[in-house]
C-alpha cells in the first residue's frame, strides 16, 4: 500500500513538473502593426491591395506554435495599385459586391489553426478558412521570428463561391478572365 501511495505521489510530482515546463500561452496579434496584402491576377494584368485584421491570437506551447484564430475585416478591402479617380473606388466597390466577397452579408472572414507541424520557427499550418460563410481547409508555411509571424499562400476563390469571370466556369472570356487563385501575404506582429 505504501509503495502504491509513493508511486502515485511520484507520478503526480513528475506530471506537475513536466506541465510547468510546457506552459500554453495565447499571444494577441497587434492588428495596427500587422499587415495583410493581396494580389489578384487576370489575363491582362493584376491588382493588389490590403485588407485589415480585426483580431487574432497565436497559441504557443512553450515556444512552439500550436494554434490560433484570426478574424479579417472584409469591409476594409483596399486597392493599392490604382489612384483615386482612375477606377480605384469602382474596383473596391466591385470586390465588396456579391460578385466577389459580398461584404454586406459577410463582413468577416475567419481562419482557425487546427494543427501545426514543425519547430524552431518554421511551421506547416493546417486550418479552416471561412469566406462568405463557406469553410474549406487551408494549409501553408508560416515562419515566426522576433514576435513576427509571416506567411505567403494562395486561395482559390472558386471554393468560396466566387466565380465571377472565372475561366473554370465560363467559356469565351478570352482576355477578360480573372484567375481563380489570388495571393495573400501576411505579416503579423505580436
Amino acid at each position: 500500500m505504501k509503495n502504491n501511495i509513493l508511486k502515485t505521489g511520484f507520478i503526480m510530482i513528475l506530471a506537475i513538473t513536466f506541465a510547468s515546463f510546457t506552459s500554453v500561452s495565447e499571444k494577441s496579434v497587434n492588428v495596427k502593426n500587422s499587415k495583410i496584402t493581396w494580389k489578384g491576377d487576370k489575363v491582362t494584368g493584376s491588382h493588389n491591395g490590403t485588407i485589415n485584421l480585426s483580431e487574432g491570437t497565436l497559441v504557443f506551447e512553450g515556444e512552439k506554435l500550436v494554434g490560433g484564430n484570426f478574424t479579417i475585416d472584409m469591409t476594409s478591402i483596399v486597392v493599392s495599385d490604382l489612384e483615386a479617380g482612375s477606377g480605384k473606388e469602382k474596383l473596391e466597390s466591385h470586390l465588396k459586391s456579391d460578385d466577389f466577397f459580398g461584404v454586406d452579408n459577410h463582413k468577416k472572414a475567419m481562419f482557425k489553426i487546427n494543427k501545426v507541424d514543425g519547430n524552431k520557427g518554421t511551421y506547416r499550418v493546417y486550418g479552416d478558412l471561412t469566406i462568405k460563410g463557406i469553410t474549406h481547409p487551408s494549409t501553408f508555411q508560416m515562419t515566426i521570428k522576433d514576435n513576427t509571424a509571416t506567411a505567403n499562400f494562395k486561395i482559390d476563390r472558386t471554393k468560396f463561391g466566387i466565380k465571377y469571370k472565372s475561366g473554370s466556369f465560363f467559356d469565351d472570356l478570352k482576355d477578360k478572365a480573372i484567375y481563380d487563385e489570388f495571393d495573400i501575404n501576411v505579416n503579423l506582429k505580436f
